[in-house]
């Protein structure tokens, strides 16, 4: 029976502005895949399995209804930790509907969702168009290397919020570490990238940028809502993904799957206990734990205070 925690092995990508956080010592580490189907199923009755496997084997009993009727046993949602060092490329993502178009038949768009953990002093990203922006000025912009001029900048902190539908432009700036649920889609189409020089491997997307940008297209940064103990708190919705918060100091927090989608916790501060019926496993910073949609009820108990972020198809 699938009533265990799933601890997963992370996948890291080193790029050029990667920092130091994610693995202190290896430098860069830009991201930490935490949940996607590739990751390694770290212990237990699955362990070396990849979590795509086992949602192929296992299905609704994996997944849930929701994720099921959606994508079939394709698992649906991939979680990243980012550590910016330097500016990412301004890039964008296509929807489902231009997934297909562009990339084939079975690909998925990405709509995102960014969750700030570290900001420091003045952080900056850019999320969509300014005001005023047309498509004729976008096209230009992007064809001439003059789109952060029509760039929308928003300052950020610690706790912000930030929901990026497909087809809005954007990029995160140096000194903020990010958690970053999105659609199982690793599309992306580089617009603009600070002067680097292309590489093979690094290169812009200008044609598939222009069909996919939103002109009209930003996004605003919401600030964390209040945490009361062992209280919940949204941070996002959407159709593909809904994102929560928990503080806890004493009390331990039930949750319960109904059947409906599987839970992906994530650690943010501090320790943490995640019990179910078929098991448990201790969860530090930035360890992340998948709780199978069969589970139901689960316990999060603190080790010590913990925030944590819950994500799935709530």
């Amino acid at each position: 029976m699938l009533n265990q925690p799933l601890q997963l092995v992370p996948e890291y990508r080193d790029y050029v502005w990667g920092g130091n956080r994610l693995r202190p010592g290896i430098v860069p580490t830009a991201e930490a895949w935490v949940v996607y189907e590739s990751n390694l199923i770290a212990d237990g009755l699955f362990a070396g399995q990849t979590l795509g496997q086992l949602a192929a084997e296992k299905g609704q009993a994996l997944l849930g209804t929701r994720p099921y009727a959606k994508t079939g046993t394709r698992f649906p949602l991939l979680v990243k930790l980012l550590d910016c060092a330097q500016w990412l490329s301004l890039q964008v993502h296509p929807d489902d509907e231009q997934a297909v178009a562009l990339e084939g038949p079975g690909q998925f768009g990405k709509t995102e969702a960014w969750h700030v953990i570290e900001a420091a002093p003045n952080a900056t990203l850019i999320a969509g168009m300014k005001s005023g922006t047309t498509p004729e000025i976008l096209q230009t912009a992007i064809r001439s290397g003059t789109i952060i001029e029509h760039a929308q900048f928003l300052n950020v902190r610690t706790g912000d919020t930030i929901f990026m539908p497909a087809g809005t432009i954007h990029a995160l700036g140096p000194g903020l570490l990010i958690y970053e649920v999105q659609q199982t889609s690793d599309w992306t189409y580089r617009v603009y990238d600070w002067g680097r020089p292309e590489t093979p491997t690094r290169r812009l997307h200008i044609e598939k940028s222009l069909a996919v940008s939103r002109p009209e297209a930003s996004s605003s940064a919401l600030p964390l809502p209040a945490l009361s103990d062992g209280q919940p708190a949204l941070l996002c919705d959407s159709p593909y993904f809904r994102l929560e918060t928990v503080y806890a100091h004493t009390q331990p927090v039930v949750f319960d799957t109904q059947g409906e989608s599987f839970h992906a916790i994530t650690i943010l501060e501090g320790t943490a206990h995640l019990v179910t019926s078929g098991g448990a496993v201790t969860l530090g910073r930035f360890e992340t734990a998948l709780v199978p949609a069969a589970c139901g009820t689960y316990h999060l108990e603190p080790v010590t205070p913990y925030r944590a972020l819950r994500t799935g198809v709530l």
